[in-house]
């Protein structure tokens, strides 16, 4: 059983039950939060299918995560025209730590507090870090329950926590951290071993495991030529973005410079 194949079947028929949900109804639906990998998934196969009547929406610009929004015909315009407001299908929390607390947690740590939760990831859309706490976009049947329970954890004890509408959140720059790598080739696995900072033998290994994605898609094959603007996603280990060949060395190894998206971690 391939199982991949089986989620992206999945993934898909949950997309159909909201376009059929929204002609039966009449009315506007929408998805779970959708990673970049299976946003190219849904968007690839209905724009294969020729749909319309749908846009991607994460909260904010540029989001890395988005529910699928269908609407019906007589919403056309009033999507074409940005008059919908998203806060009717999306909410935001805001965690405001105490001053001592400061510049304390990261993404992961946010992240990690809501799973601890039991909230499911794809309830969960893009954590906005920044020194003072983070704004959360969520789905917004986990609203209540977070406003109720997030004061429970011993690390936010003390954090004010609040709903806000999406319009409140300040997007923060996202930062790039530039660097050079050096390899034998332009193979996948040389370049996940450097990008991972681990053997090679262990980037087969993530690779097998489906954790690479070039270009948001799934890659299994080891020896894919890795091309110039790439972009590079290692679960686990951050997002890169190939900026292109730099030269080579005396014993003739690539010289490769990469951005990391988020900087070094």
């Amino acid at each position: 059983m391939n199982l991949k194949k089986d989620d992206n079947h999945f993934l898909i028929s949950k997309v159909m039950d909201k376009f059929k949900l929204c002609e039966t109804r009449n009315k506007i639906e929408n998805t779970d939060f959708l990673d970049e990998n299976q946003k190219k998934i849904v968007s690839d196969f209905l724009r294969s299918q020729k749909y319309k009547h749908y846009l991607f929406y994460g909260g904010i610009e540029n989001a890395e995560r988005n529910v699928l929004v269908v609407f019906p015909d007589k919403l056309e315009q009033v999507m074409e025209n940005s008059e919908f407001d998203f806060n009717n299908i999306l909410d935001a929390i805001r965690i405001e730590l105490p001053d001592e607390e400061y510049n304390k947690y990261t993404h992961r740590n946010y992240l990690g507090a809501l799973m601890k939760l039991g909230v499911k990831r794809e309830k969960i859309g893009d954590i906005i870090v920044k020194p003072n706490g983070a704004d959360i976009i969520i789905s917004k049947e986990i609203t209540k329950f977070l406003l109720t329970n997030l004061n429970d954890l011993i690390r936010f004890k003390k954090a004010q926590i609040s709903q806000i509408n999406l319009q409140d959140i300040v997007a923060i720059a996202v930062k790039k951290e530039e660097y050079e790598i050096t390899i034998p080739s332009m193979r996948l696995d040389n370049i996940v071993s450097e990008l991972a900072k681990c053997s090679r033998s262990k980037a087969v290994e993530i690779i097998f495991s489906e954790r690479v994605f070039i270009n948001y898609e799934t890659v299994t094959k080891v020896s894919k030529e890795v091309k110039e603007n790439d972009k590079i996603t290692i679960r686990g280990k951050g997002k890169f973005e190939i900026v292109g060949i730099t030269g080579n060395t005396k014993k003739n190894r690539i010289v490769l410079k990469v951005s990391q998206i988020g900087g070094k971690q």
